[in-house]
């Protein structure tokens, strides 16, 4: 009979304090605390982190890290950047995120590593835990390549 196995839970908390109008004040102890309100096209003041672009972030963070993590060992990676847009439209008279399309670009120093980022990046997805925990429809369009010059 084969064990299943354990594993841990891990709990994540903050404090939010309204500031003025539609902005607050998002922290944690020991971290810089983040302005953050609604985005100007719902009456929010620009220059403020919006709850739209934190989910967003989050997701476009989590794929980086779940990739890294996929990697780790396997390639040689030279660089990664990403650029990620969520679409928020009104579905039966709410809003909600619907789409969030990620696309990260890597620079790997070998043609043999292109190939295993490929696989790795085909899972990804599956492995993010904040595109696990979101309900819209994400899009991975990653766009790999070997470097042409040697990267110190």
């Amino acid at each position: 009979m084969n064990a299943k196995p354990v594993y841990k839970s891990f709990r994540y908390a903050n404090k939010l304090v309204w500031k003025s109008g539609r902005r607050g004040g998002l922290s944690i102890p020991g971290k810089p605390e983040l302005d953050v309100g609604s985005p100007p096209e719902f009456k929010g003041e620009p220059g403020v982190w919006s709850p739209e672009e934190l989910l967003v972030g989050a997701l476009n963070a989590c794929m980086m890290l779940t990739f890294l993590t996929l990697s780790r060992g396997k390639i040689q990676l030279l660089s990664y950047d990403s650029a990620a847009e969520g679409l928020l439209e009104n579905v039966d008279g709410k809003y909600q995120i619907t789409q969030v399309t990620v696309q990260p670009s890597v620079v790997l120093k070998t043609q043999a590593d292109l190939e295993v980022a490929r696989t790795i990046m085909g899972e990804v997805e599956r492995n993010c835990f904040i595109s696990n925990s979101i309900k819209a429809e994400i899009k991975l369009a990653p766009q790999l390549q070997v470097s042409s010059g040697s990267v110190s």
